[in-house]
């Protein structure tokens, strides 16, 4: 049998799972655990975001001793939220430990949000960053901040706290190279106050089937040949384009003075790849986005797809930029406005979030009312 997700591994794509719940942590020996999925599937590292705990919270009674003990406390829902999302990322860090030692630090990271409801405001978002990494004090811990214009001041100066960054929630190409300065500048001004900077990771995470589920709905609206020929391509040429965005920025002189001083690059994390266009290979967003030194954080439903018939052709992306750059091109060209697509993905993103951390809210509050 062959290991298509060692061999993924092998070509330089760190796989991590985009899910974390209680009874993952709790599940043992079963094959849906973390600790399973780590030893037997080539796991090193953990996402989560409120839709993810919304879910996990929501259709689990694994959390229902932690829920009463917090209703004698007489705890707030906000509080309460925050105890039960903050274990099991603490719990989930301990799981990773081996993966983050083994590799420098580098994988081996689990992922929490900072509350989507701060994502306009710059302040409040640093102080909630904070906040949560005192929570979980676990040095292999990733902060998801958006990559919305107030976020990328929080990018910076979390960053310069010496605390590891997930950027999340980016779109457009312009708004990556914003986060790319925001994570450089970050870097510096950790330098700068004393950090260890060899010690500060960051990821950034750029959405795919999201992108590919909109444009696809423009194209079928314009209707024509050449729109309908351009469905299930833009995508993969987005993502794509960013990977050589990020090769520049490595590549560049800013970048040499902080590898000098020990630092490590900013991986493109590609997110969002499980298909949703039943009409596409579901392992689309894997096998056309490989590449060195990027992630790939899948929901388990992807993983064992590419598990069982995913193929690992190589390098899929550096010798494929010009045909990528192409492929946007022929967007513009049939009718499909970037720039309105990657902001309306943005805003459309944001009210998704903040949606399932209210859907989170309602259910904690609800299952403390039953404790």
């Amino acid at each position: 049998m062959t290991d298509a997700l060692g061999e993924l591994s092998a070509a330089g794509v760190a796989v991590w799972l985009d899910d974390i719940s209680r009874e993952r942590l709790t599940a043992g020996g079963s094959h849906t655990a973390l600790s399973k999925l780590v030893d037997e599937s080539h796991v090193v590292g953990v996402t989560s975001n409120p839709t993810i705990f919304a879910g996990a919270l929501g259709g689990s009674d694994d959390y229902d001793v932690q829920l009463h003990d917090l209703k004698v406390r007489g705890v707030s829902v906000d509080e309460a939220v925050r105890m039960l999302t903050t274990y099991d990322i603490r719990w989930a860090c301990d799981v990773m430990r081996p993966a983050f030692d083994a590799s420098d630090g580098v994988d081996g990271r689990v992922s929490i949000e900072v509350d989507p409801r701060l994502a306009d405001q710059t302040e409040p978002t640093i102080a909630e960053a904070k906040q949560l990494w005192w929570l979980v004090d676990r040095p292999n811990l990733f902060i998801k901040i958006p990559a919305t214009r107030a976020g990328l001041p929080a990018i910076t100066a979390t960053l310069a706290e010496g605390i590891s960054v997930n950027v999340t929630l980016i779109f457009s190409l312009e708004r990556y190279r914003a986060v790319m300065d925001a994570w450089l500048a970050g870097l510096e001004q950790a330098k700068a106050n004393g950090h260890d900077i060899s010690k500060i990771e960051s990821v950034a995470s750029f959405f795919v089937s999201r992108f590919d589920t909109e444009i696809d709905k423009r194209l079928e609206k314009i209707g024509t040949p050449d729109a309908l020929a351009l469905r299930g391509q833009a995508a993969v040429a987005n993502a794509r384009l960013a990977y050589g965005a990020h090769l520049e920025v490595v590549n560049g002189q800013r970048w040499a003075a902080l590898k000098a001083a020990g630092a490590k690059p900013q991986r493109p994390l590609w997110a969002s790849t499980g298909t949703k266009n039943e009409a596409y290979p579901d392992t689309l967003y894997v096998e056309q986005l490989i590449a060195p030194n990027t992630v790939n954080t899948m929901p388990e439903k992807t993983m064992k797809a590419f598990a069982d018939h995913g193929k690992v052709p190589g390098d899929t992306i550096t010798g494929n930029l010009q045909s990528a750059e192409m492929a946007i091109d022929g967007l513009r060209a049939v009718g499909v406005d970037y720039d309105d697509v990657v902001e309306f993905l943005e805003r459309d993103g944001v009210a998704k979030f903040d949606a399932s951390w209210k859907e989170l809210l309602a259910g904690v509050q609800a299952k403390l009312e039953q404790a």
